[in-house]
Parts: C-alpha cells; sequence; structure tokens
C-alpha cells in the first residue's frame, strides 16, 4: 500500500497522537509491505552488512529485530547470527553467540554450529581452537558430518600434512559419511599442485565410483594430468564437465543445506566475455529459485520453460530434482528434460531422479528406471545403492530395500568385502526402522557366516532397537555374537546396554555391564549413571546405587559428558582416532598439551 492508499491509517495515528496534546503535524510518507517481502528485505540486509564486514550495523539490527522493534519480523535464531558474523569475518561475535546459543540449551548445539567456530578459526589461524572445538564436539556427544571432515582435510592441506588428509579421506566411509565433491576437488588440487599425479589419478576413479559429478573448479587439475600423459583418465571426466561447446562458465547461486547429504556447493566461476556470435548464458541461475518456480508444474509453466531455450547439463537437471519438494514434480519434469534437443540423461541425472524417488517412497517409479538402466547396460555406483536403502528406510518401505539388496550385483556390479558390510549395515538399519526385527537378525546371521564381521557400531544400532522393543533375549544375544567375533566394547556399547537393562527394569543386569565396564578400564557418562542409580534405588537395591555413587566420586573428573560413538554410523575408536591424527598434525601450543589432551579424550 503507498501513502495515498495509507491515508485512514495516518489519520487515526494523528487523531491517536493529538489526544495525548502529542499533534502530529509533519506529513510523512507511509508504505505498507507484506510481512514476508519485510523479512525477505531485512535478510538481505542482514547479508548485505555480514558481506562487507560491517559488524557493528549488523549487530544493531538483529538487535532491533529481536527486541521487537520491527513488528512482525520474524525472531532470528543464533544459528542464523552465528552464519553471518562468520560472513563478516567476527570470530569473537561468532564464538559469543555461540556461548549465548550454549547457556540456553541442557544439551550440546547442533553440528553445524561447531563447523562455523572450526572454520572461521582456521581461517583466522587460529589452530589450537580449531582443533579444541573438534574436541569438544566429541567429548559432548555431537556427531560430527561431511562439513566437518571438510574442514579438517582443508586445515591439514594447509600445514601441508597431505598423507594425513588422504587418510582421513579414505576413513569416512567407514564411518558412514558421504565423500563430496568438495573434498574430492581440495584434494585433487592439492595433490595436483605437489605433483603427486598417480595420487590425483585414484582419486579421479574414486569420485567416478562414488558416482559425482565432477565440478568445474576440477578443470585445470584435469587438464594438467591430461599434459603429464594420463589422457584415458582424464578425457572423459572433462567431456562431461564441459558437455556443450558453446557454454563457458556457468554460475550458480547455490543454497546449502545442512542436510544436504549429497554433495557440498561449489564457488561457480566468472561469466567470460564472448564474440557477437557466442552464447550468453546468464551470469546467475539459482537451481532453487528455478525449481520452486516450476512447483506446480501446469502449461505455463512449461511454456514458460520452453521458451527459456536453457542449455540443459547434467548438473543443472541434477540440481533442479533435488531442489523439487514434491517428488511428482521432479519426475515430470525428469521426463520432460529427456526430451528437450541436445540433451541426453546419464547415470548421474538417472541417480539423482532414483534417489530422489525412492526418498519419497514410489518403489514402482525407481523399478522402472532400474529396469531402465539394466536395458541401456548402465550400473548406479555403490553410494547410489546405499542411499537408496537408506531413503527406504525413512519412507519405511523395508521389502523394498531388501529387493534392492538382493540385487545390488545387477545394479553396481561385485562390491568389496568392506563396501558389503556397510551395505548390510544399512540394510540392518533400514529393516529397524520398519520393524521388520525378525528380517534384520536374518540378515546380520548371513553376513556372518559369508565371513562379514559386523562393526561395533552395528552391533550397538542393533542392541538399541531391540531394546526398544523390549526383546532383552535378543540384546544378550549380540552381545554375544560381539565377544565370540573378537570384537572388544566401546563405552558407547556399554552404555546402550546399560540404558536398554535399566528401560526393561532389569537394573541387576545393568549392574552387571557397569562392573563390565569398569573392569575395562571405562566409565559411563554422568546421565548413563545417573539412570543406573534411578533404576538401582527404585528396584531397592540401595547397596549396589550407593557402591556405583562411590565409584563414580573415586573417578571424579573423569566421569565424561558425553559417550564418543554413535549408532550404526561411527565408534569411538574411530572418533579417537581421527582426533588423534588431526590434533598430532596441527601446531598447538605445547606438544605436551597436546599429549596430555590426546591420553584424556581416550580415558573418556
Amino acid at each position: 500500500m503507498d501513502t495515498h492508499e495509507c491515508q485512514p491509517l495516518y489519520l487515526e495515528i494523528q487523531d491517536f497522537y493529538e489526544g495525548l496534546n502529542m499533534k502530529v503535524e509533519q506529513q510523512i510518507p507511509l508504505l505498507l509491505v507484506e510481512r514476508q517481502a519485510l523479512n525477505e528485505a531485512l535478510g538481505e540486509e542482514k547479508k548485505i552488512l555480514a558481506k562487507s564486514g560491517q559488524t557493528g550495523k549488523l549487530g544493531a539490527l538483529i538487535d532491533a529485530i529481536n527486541t521487537g522493534q520491527f513488528i512482525n519480523v520474524t525472531y532470528i535464531s543464533f544459528m542464523d547470527r552465528m552464519r553471518w558474523y562468520a560472513d563478516s569475518g567476527d570470530l569473537n561475535e561468532v564464538t559469543n553467540v555461540w556461548d549465548e546459543w550454549r547457556r540456553t540449551l541442557d544439551k550440546h548445539p547442533c553440528t553445524e554450529s561447531y563447523n562455523i567456530v572450526m572454520k572461521l578459526s582456521v581461517e583466522k589461524g587460529m589452530d589450537e581452537k580449531a582443533v579444541n572445538v573438534f574436541r569438544r564436539m566429541i567429548e559432548e556427544g555431537a556427531l560430527p558430518n561431511c562439513r566437518t571432515y571438510t574442514v579438517i582435510i582443508q586445515h591439514l592441506i594447509k600445514f601441508e600434512k597431505l598423507d594425513s588428509a588422504i587418510e582421513l579421506f579414505q576413513m569416512l566411509p567407514l564411518m558412514r559419511i558421504r565423500r563430496t565433491l568438495k573434498q574430492y576437488s581440495t584434494l585433487v588440487e592439492a595433490f595436483t599442485c605437489a605433483d603427486r599425479l598417480n595420487v590425483v589419478k585414484t582419486l579421479l576413479n574414486e569420485m567416478r565410483a562414488d558416482g559425482i559429478l565432477p565440478g568445474r573448479a576440477m578443470l585445470l587439475s584435469l587438464q594438467r594430468m591430461k599434459e603429464a600423459g594420463y589422457v584415458d583418465e582424464t578425457e572423459e571426466l572433462i567431456r562431461e564437465m564441459m558437455p556443450d561447446e558453446r557454454i563457458k562458465s556457468v554460475c550458480y547461486s547455490i543454497v546449502s543445506n545442512e542436510d544436504d547429504i549429497d554433495d557440498e556447493a561449489e564457488n561457480g566461476g566468472s561469466l567470460n566475455e564472448g564474440e557477437k556470435d557466442e552464447v550468453q548464458l546468464k551470469p546467475w541461475l539459482d537451481p532453487a529459485a528455478l525449481a520452486s518456480a516450476l512447483q506446480n508444474w501446469g502449461f505455463e509453466e512449461v511454456s514458460a520453460l520452453e521458451n527459456a531455450n536453457f542449455m540443459w547439463t547434467s548438473r543443472l537437471v541434477c540440481k533442479l530434482i533435488r531442489n523439487f519438494k514434491s517428488p511428482e514434480t521432479a519426475w515430470h519434469f525428469f521426463c520432460w528434460v529427456a526430451h528437450q534437443p541436445g540433451f541426453v540423461q546419464d547415470i548421474y541425472t538417472i541417480s539423482r531422479m532414483i534417489t530422489k524417488l525412492a526418498r519419497h517412497g514410489c518403489v514402482q517409479l525407481v523399478d522402472e528406471l532400474l529396469c531402465k538402466i539394466k536395458h541401456e547396460g548402465m550400473r548406479l555406483s555403490f553410494s547410489t545403492i546405499r542411499l537408496i536403502i537408506d531413503f527406504y528406510g525413512f519412507s519405511r518401505k523395508g521389502d523394498a530395500a531388501l529387493n534392492i539388496f538382493r540385487n545390488f550385483k545387477t545394479i553396481c556390479g561385485p562390491l568389496s568385502k568392506t563396501s558389503q558390510l556397510i551395505l548390510y549395515s544399512s540394510l540392518m538399519r533400514t529393516l529397524a526402522k520398519c520393524q521388520m526385527n525378525t528380517e534384520a537378525f536374518d540378515i546380520l546371521e548371513e553376513m556372518i557366516l559369508l565371513g562379514i564381521c559386523p562393526d561395533v557400531q552395528t552391533f550397538s544400532g542393533l542392541m538399541h532397537h531391540y531394546a526398544l522393543q523390549g526383546d532383552i533375549k535378543t540384546v544378550q544375544r549380540l552381545f554375544s555374537m560381539v565377544r565370540q567375533s573378537g570384537l572388544e566394547p566401546d563405552a558407547y556399547m556399554y552404555k546402550i546396554l546399560i540404558c536398554a537393562y535399566c528401560k526393561c527394569e532389569r537394573a541387576s543386569l545393568a549392574l552387571r555391564i557397569f562392573e563390565d565396564m569398569k573392569n575395562s578400564r571405562l566409565m559411563p557418562d554422568f546421565a548413563t549413571k545417573q539412570l543406573l542409580v534411578k533404576s538401582l534405588w527404585k528396584e531397592g537395591k540401595l547397596r549396589e546405587a550407593a557402591q556405583v555413587e562411590e565409584i563414580s566420586e573415586e573417578n571424579g573428573d573423569n566421569i565424561p559428558l558425553a559417550l564418543p560413538g554413535h549408532l550404526y554410523t561411527v565408534s569411538t575408536a574411530d572418533l579417537i582416532k581421527v582426533y588423534k591424527l588431526y590434533s598430532s598434525n596441527i601446531i598447538i601450543a605445547s606438544p605436551s598439551k597436546r599429549v596430555k589432551e590426546t591420553e584424556s579424550l581416550v580415558s573418556a
């Protein structure tokens, strides 16, 4: 509403103040805007202030919004404040907001908040702070994600610790962390600069096996490898990156998502100035905005899309499919784009579409695409197969996941024992989510008969699941299988067992596990100890409860806040190994302090 349309409201305001003997005579221009538009405008203003480093003005604007000076404007969350201060490069403000946030929580904040502090600390050269933040993340029970390990890899490369960086990178699959395009690009660039092209060749082969479409940031590295004689290894990748000779450079505006398990955003290049007869692409193309505009997929939207005359590439199609909220709209677009001139669906776009459909439980469409892949002689990557099985767990399609697993050899070819271990673990997790308890245990026994030993985190996940079902016999059977497999239970597994027995009102069994844990020189975290004591008191075992309290008091500072490790994904040993690798390669204040910190984490 402009000034003229606001006149009735303006007159009411004048009358109100005139009644207070505060007559307003000045003519004030008025403009009423929608709440969404005001939020968007203020959001852009905050981004501009952050990018330009004007932290004072940014802080004043945030305070004004959060204290209610702007009516009907959304409260700014702690995470947004951390992101904006990080964009401005103000580590002190980021840390202050983080500390303020932590005081309002009963447990640790989200993983991404640790990542922000770690990344900015690395950029500011505060290496010790970055390592300590990662250590704090582990001690407080937060689960590191792919972006956490990207920061660590970049930090190691900054210190020219390339071998340690690649060692960490190779550990990620067994910790159930998807390796990302950003990580591959960073490592390829580093090893190319170090003239270690044999390692680059291995990375490129693994990237293809992971089903990751190479980014344009790799182009210079690939051209250098081609010049060094690696023609066969690089020519096809370069062709995939440059699908049309008319395309010189494409810039994307990517809105990264904390839950994005597929890849991480790359920085686009700038638009090259070309000759008059060359095709010029728009320098700013946001797949998320384009996907949002196409959500209805009506006649008008399709006509506008056809008239836009886009040059469709695999990367652009993949980004659009990912950003569609509705699987039906994504499928309509997928079918439509297949008939556009100059574009052919490849394994990257098909893989993206399959995972999108699996996430929403569209089993029939997934099966249709799998039949097409078999007919065309294509093969999905192992990572895509694992994603399909994981996503069927979200959509509660356990039978479909089991069918995919039974046919993985025809879909993606033979797999190593390590890859089969990861796939078995994903399948059992999906079956557990779908309450297919008998099938999950059958798969476990099949796995062991084939000589593939489940890892500690897989056993922990299954124990937790059967404990929630109240099936104590199966929990005990699983623990016996751990012993028979030659695996050493970690602190996190002991915690799962104690909690399971306490919830099933079997405090005596929980006490026995506590004693086994103590004999292994391990201690439960504070919350688990409290649960055990409470359960013993509830069952009338007062002397035993007092003994647990006494043992805990004797250990004092050795009682951790949380135990490192997570169900199905990563074990205590994995996290300790990553921390030791990270801290031992980054210069900290003194070697003695580094040893003391590492020993403290191991004892925890």
